[in-house]
Order: C-alpha cells, then sequence, then structure tokens
C-alpha cells in the first residue's frame, strides 16, 4: 500500500503496538488520527476518543473524524484486551466477555462505521490486527486466542466482500512483541521497534499483501502446515501448571 499523504485512523492507537504504529505512518508524512477511550495529546498527533464497546461511541468518533477529514483513506482497527483464564475457575467468564465485546465485536463495529465511506471513496484500506495466536493458541490466554482467531476469519470474509470496491483489506499478524503488558507475560518477546520496522516493509509490498507477517510470527502461522503445531502447542500450554490449585 502506498504509506505517504495518506489520512489514517489507529482506533486502539493511544498506546503500545498502535501508538508506535501511528508515529511510523506520521513520519512518513500522513494524516494521522489515534482513537482510545482516554485519548491525550501525543507528540503532535491528532486524537478522538472512541470506546468501541459503545456503538454510539464509535458513531459520535466517526462522525468526528470525518467532519475533520473527509479524505480519510486509511482505517486501522486494533483495540484488544489481553487477559489470562484460568478455564477451570468459571469466574473467568466476566474476562471472556470482555475480550470478545472488545476483540472482536469492537473490531466489527468499527469497520461497520467507516465501511461505506471507503466504499464511496471507491478506494482505501482497512487493517484489521489478529495475532499469532490466532494460528497456534497459548492456552493461558483462551479467549484472546480465539477473538483473534475470529478477528482472522472475519478478515477473510470481509476481504472477500469487498472485492471490485477499490478497498484493500490487510490483516496484521504480530507474534508477542515486548510492549509493558507482554513485556511481562514473554521475556523472549519482539521488540517494539524491530516489530515495526518490518511492518512497514511489508506494508509497502504491491501488489498488497493480504497478511503482514514478520519473521517471528511465520513459525505460528504455518504450525500446522510445518508438523510442529503439536509440539509447539504442548510447549505454550506448559504456564498452565503454575495457575493456582495446579
Amino acid at each position: 500500500m502506498k504509506l505517504t499523504n495518506r489520512t489514517v485512523l489507529i482506533v486502539g492507537g493511544t498506546s503500545g503496538i498502535g501508538l508506535e504504529l501511528a508515529h511510523r505512518f506520521a513520519k512518513d508524512g500522513n494524516t494521522v488520527v489515534v482513537g482510545g477511550r482516554k485519548p491525550e495529546p501525543r507528540d503532535g498527533l491528532q486524537s478522538v476518543r472512541i470506546d468501541v464497546t459503545d456503538p454510539a461511541s464509535v458513531l459520535r468518533a466517526r462522525d468526528e473524524v470525518l467532519a475533520a477529514h473527509p479524505g480519510l483513506d486509511v482505517v486501522v482497527t486494533m483495540s484488544g484486551i489481553l487477559l489470562t483464564e484460568d478455564l477451570r475457575d468459571p469466574a473467568h467468564i466476566t474476562d471472556a466477555e470482555n475480550m470478545v465485546a472488545t476483540n472482536l465485536l469492537g473490531t466489527i463495529r468499527v469497520i461497520d462505521a467507516f465501511t461505506p465511506h471507503l466504499i464511496g471513496r471507491g478506494a482505501g484500506t482497512i487493517i484489521t490486527v489478529s495475532s499469532g495466536i490466532a494460528f497456534l493458541p497459548f492456552p493461558l490466554m483462551a479467549t484472546y486466542g480465539a477473538t483473534k482467531a475470529a478477528v482472522h476469519s472475519y478478515t477473510e470474509s470481509l476481504r472477500a466482500h469487498l472485492a471490485g470496491t477499490g478497498v484493500e483489506v490487510a490483516e496484521l499478524v504480530p507474534p508477542a512483541v515486548a510492549t509493558p503488558a507482554m513485556a511481562k507475560l514473554n521475556p523472549a518477546a519482539v521488540p517494539v521497534d524491530d516489530y515495526l520496522d518490518e511492518v512497514m516493509e511489508l506494508l509497502a509490498v504491491e501488489p498488497p499483501t493480504r497478511e503482514i507477517i514478520v519473521e517471528a510470527a511465520l513459525p505460528l502461522r504455518w504450525a500446522e502446515r510445518d508438523g510442529t503445531y503439536t509440539e509447539l502447542l504442548e510447549r505454550r500450554s506448559a504456564p498452565l501448571n503454575n495457575l493456582p490449585g495446579r
């Protein structure tokens, strides 16, 4: 995709990978708006308040962004909650519901809000964010992985629905990236700058790449094909032994 002179909205861009991605887009000469539940002015980036679990909030944010930026042509939807769960404890359902509401339904709401605008322009890009966990579960993060698998599937269907409209659909498939939250869970997480260096290179590929998969995520994406799925899943199940009562 073209990476300059675009108008980019990153929902979930007020922290973590989203914020760093916003900085990369801005550095390349794009107009960037970041959205979050508690937006704050950050390094010259424009911001909009949006809670993806609240349909009214999503529509208000859409109207605000399009009023200020009628040329919006890139929408990145990456709001997400990552929580660990003990599936032996039924109390985990509250966390599970929150993750589904944010990671999956929130993604769909944002796409629904902006798709008519992009189709009307006859051009644009939607970028969703799944995860390597979508293809190879990390059992301690069961519902998180399930929502990301659903985002992947939804993205594939969205691309088919938008064929012929001029709207591109790409999917970021991150490995564990060393944001403050993930660095505590996975010491082997990829440094954020290294991850985004690869992402920006892959986004610039022509013709557009359907899945933006950096080197560290390839073993997860292709584990089943490569015959490593069972071994890796067993290894990724080991942290369950550290849960209380195990």
